[in-house]
């Protein structure tokens, strides 16, 4: 098991092509912790904007009736690739691993598999 500083540097790290990654509490909008980023992607603002987009997908799915969980949520910029992988297990509750990706330089299929090899190794 690994901590959130751990587990940030092993995505930061072991991700081809990642600019920055957080772990974020979508009850309250908060960054728990962030890597990576800079003056072009500041990262505790894009936390708080994909709460509301990890909150208006799981409130959708409330309605439609959907039994099955978020795997991840893929947003796909010109440049880049942003990534929401919701925390499953009941000390994850409420959490979402953020990852963004250079669209040039990563390879998407082996970033999404990365990441949840991250989120299945934290320890929060």
């Amino acid at each position: 098991m690994a901590n959130v500083e751990v587990s940030l540097k092993e995505t930061m790290t072991s991700i081809e092509g990642a600019l920055g990654a957080a772990l974020v509490d979508y009850t309250s909008g908060m960054a728990l912790g962030t890597l990576g980023g800079g003056n072009d992607l500041d990262l505790n603002i894009a936390a708080a904007g994909n709460t509301d987009v990890i909150r208006a997908k799981m409130r959708t799915m409330e309605h439609l009736g959907l039994k099955s969980e978020i795997e991840d949520v893929l947003i796909t910029l010109e440049n880049q690739y942003h990534v929401i992988r919701p925390v499953k297990g009941r000390e994850g509750n409420g959490l979402f691993l953020y990852l963004v990706l250079n669209k040039g330089t990563s390879n998407l299929a082996m970033a999404r598999h990365k990441l949840a090899r991250v989120e299945a190794e934290l320890e929060v």
